[in-house]
């Protein structure tokens, strides 16, 4: 596991901040179109009255095209050796060497850098200040 130091952390948040901010518009977007999915799924179960395959395929499409820019995104950032916690928040954790033990460096997006950690079992609520 590769562990980073605060900042190494806040070096490399030039470089993922766009692709987390990329990473929570394709979630928002998924699950916009999985809803749509849901309610034409329950439309078609009612009567299915004015669907056409289109709608049906226009739907499926979206939702295919978000997973898969999702997915390549996440794995270019787990490539980093930084773990994502949250989609919808763009939580990230960057493992840390703190002392004897690894704990993670906390960031969520719309935050300016690093400024908080947690045990490895803590997660977001356990945040405390660096």
């Amino acid at each position: 596991m590769r562990t980073f130091t605060p900042d190494e952390a806040n070096a490399l948040l030039d470089e993922l901040r766009p692709r987390v901010e990329s990473l929570v518009e394709h979630k928002r977007r998924l699950d916009a179109a999985e809803e749509s999915r849901r309610s034409l799924q329950a439309r078609i179960a009612g009567n299915g009255g004015d669907i056409t395959p289109s709608d049906v395929s226009d739907v499926a499409e979206r939702v295919e095209r978000e997973a898969r820019a999702i997915g390549a995104i996440v794995e270019e950032i787990q490539r980093a050796g930084v773990q994502i916690k949250d989609l919808d928040l763009g939580l990230l954790d960057f493992p840390w060497q703190r002392g004897p033990e690894i704990v993670l460096l906390c960031w969520r997006l719309g935050e300016d850098e690093i400024g908080y950690w947690h045990g490895m079992d803590e997660g977001y609520a356990g945040r405390k200040p660096l």
